[in-house]
């Protein structure tokens, strides 16, 4: 089996531990308490590269996705509409908690379906398991009851790793009350069977409960976990730094699903994301967060898998929105083309990577041949002097494809979302059609005789960017013009700034019919 792609290194690893089978359960999830964050989604994402990297060793895999929504409201995100609202269902279950955006369901469910809708578009489909439809079906009764009945040994391995012991009357069930709906209960007189009795603290209602009836119970998430990895039999998941640690929810979750007779899954632990110019790790509830459809608005989608491909899960790493986006870009089209054999790699081991991790970005499969590539970078002039007319745009690059022109359209909207939200000042511009008069009668003479002069350059030879740059400073000489005056004035008249694109490359963007309409302002 191949093994130079981390994803394939596991997916050997997995074989090794859980036996050589047709088809492996591999597994994710995360509790839609707020906006699901691009650090969340690094869990889904490394989900997906395993489940593919079964397939490519000809195995079965069963991606599942668990939505906790039966987990409690226990903080108001901030950033939410109808806090206040929101603040009245503290200590409920997610599920019940009504839509502050008034467009779905519930809270729970509008989060969910931000997610399902955006993972789609980057060609990760799993099979979405909803734990408060499971609990309330009655789905984990059997299980409930494993629990209730191993009490004292779940509260020995729970207490190995706590400061404080759990109290002598502890039992491992949580639910939320029948009559407020919230979480403040205790549990006591446990039958050993099937009934035990319930007081709710908030609104002191009691009850005396049969287990096989009651859909308002659940088991506390460091037994939760262990459980599904039994019911679901799952063979790979991945978890947080902070479940990781010695003590952490796996350390403890290992040892409590042998009490529901499974075994662990093969684990891995995946590192924090941060956002490049925003210290330290991206929280929902601090509301300081960054989704994946953020991303998707300046990376296409085979560009954001390309960055968690080609990353170890156990490798921090930032996301990046400033200048870094062109540099990314860049080296994203130069794995594009190693893969098509349009580009040499250094050797056949970087070779054999790159292909790999494209294959991987890929939101299908790859396409036979290699669509455009338009830079990035170019692109950023391109949006700009045709302002953001995609048809115009698309005119431009001339596209030979049906895939040539979808291209295109996806890289010129990540284009015109970068310029609009995250760009430096200094690359953003607009094409002056027709410069004020101000900005004319602020010109020298000598400065308005050079481009003029320009101008007439332009109608009368051909440039290349090398030759452009030559008249440039040629022009400069002849009206005795320091060639920084001459670079400023084009500006101001082309654009309105001090500075700009490199002139000669942005003048043959430009087109020189165009260049020469401007210019010819000044003749008037």
């Amino acid at each position: 089996m191949e093994a130079i792609h981390w994803a394939d290194q596991i997916v050997r690893r997995v074989i090794h531990d859980k036996g050589d089978k047709n088809s492996y359960t591999v597994a994710a999830g995360i509790t839609p308490s707020g906006v699901v964050h691009i650090g969340n989604f690094r869990e889904i994402m490394t989900v997906d590269l395993i489940a593919r990297a079964f397939k490519h060793a000809k195995k079965r895999a069963r991606f599942i996705y668990s939505w906790d929504d039966y987990d409690v409201f226990r903080k108001v995100p901030k950033g939410m509409p109808k806090p206040d609202m929101l603040k009245k269902h503290l200590r409920k279950p997610i599920i019940d908690i009504p839509d502050p955006f008034e467009t779905e369901s519930s809270y729970a469910r509008h989060h969910e379906l931000d997610v399902e809708q955006d993972v789609a578009k980057v060609g990760i489909f799993p099979e979405y398991i909803y734990q408060a439809k499971k609990y309330r079906k009655g789905d984990y009764i059997k299980e409930i009851k494993i629990a209730l009945k191993s009490t004292d040994k779940i509260k020995e391995i729970l207490n190995e790793f706590r400061k404080e012991p759990l109290p002598k009357d502890w039992l491992p069930i949580t639910g939320f009350c029948p009559e407020c709906g919230k979480d403040n209960l205790k549990f006591s007189n446990y039958d050993n069977k099937d009934t035990l009795k319930m007081d709710c603290k908030d609104c002191n209602t009691t009850i005396n409960i049969n287990l096989n009836k009651a859909d308002f119970l659940k088991l506390p998430w460091r037994i939760d976990w262990p459980m599904r990895w039994a019911y679901e039999e799952v063979d790979f998941e991945p978890g947080g730094k902070d479940h990781s640690t010695t003590g952490g929810s796996f350390s403890t979750a290992k040892e409590i699903v042998k009490l529901f007779k499974g075994t662990a899954p093969s684990y891995l632990m995946y590192n924090f994301i941060s956002i490049k110019g925003a210290g330290g790790k991206i929280s929902s509830s601090l509301g300081n967060v960054i989704t994946l459809r953020d991303c998707l608005e300046i990376y296409e989608p085979m560009i954001v898998r390309w960055l968690f491909a080609g990353t170890r899960p156990g490798s921090e790493f930032a996301i990046s929105f400033d200048l870094d986006v062109l540099k990314l870009y860049e080296d994203f089209d130069k794995c594009e083309r190693i893969y098509y054999k349009k580009q040499e790699a250094k050797n056949d081991k970087e070779f054999a990577q790159q292909k790999r991790i494209y294959e991987l970005s890929a939101i299908n499969k790859p396409l036979k041949k290699i669509s455009i590539q338009p830079s990035f970078r170019h692109l950023t002039n391109i949006v700009q002097i045709y302002n953001n007319d995609l048809k115009k745009i698309i005119n431009y690059y001339n596209p030979q494809s049906k895939e040539d022109k979808e291209k295109i359209t996806t890289r010129a909207n990540c284009a015109i979302n970068w310029l609009k939200k995250y760009a430096p000042e200094d690359m953003k511009f607009k094409l002056q059609e027709n410069p004020s008069k101000k900005i004319i009668s602020q010109l020298k003479e000598n400065e308005k005789q050079a481009l003029i002069k320009l101008s007439n350059s332009l109608k009368n030879k051909k440039f290349d960017e090398k030759s452009l740059f030559e008249e440039f400073y040629n022009i400069s000489k002849s009206l005795e013009l320091e060639s920084k005056e001459f670079f400023q004035v084009a500006y101001k008249i082309l654009i309105n700034k001090q500075k700009g694109p490199k002139l000669a490359p942005f003048i043959l963007e430009i087109g020189k019919e165009k260049t020469i309409d401007i210019l010819n302002t000044l003749k008037q």
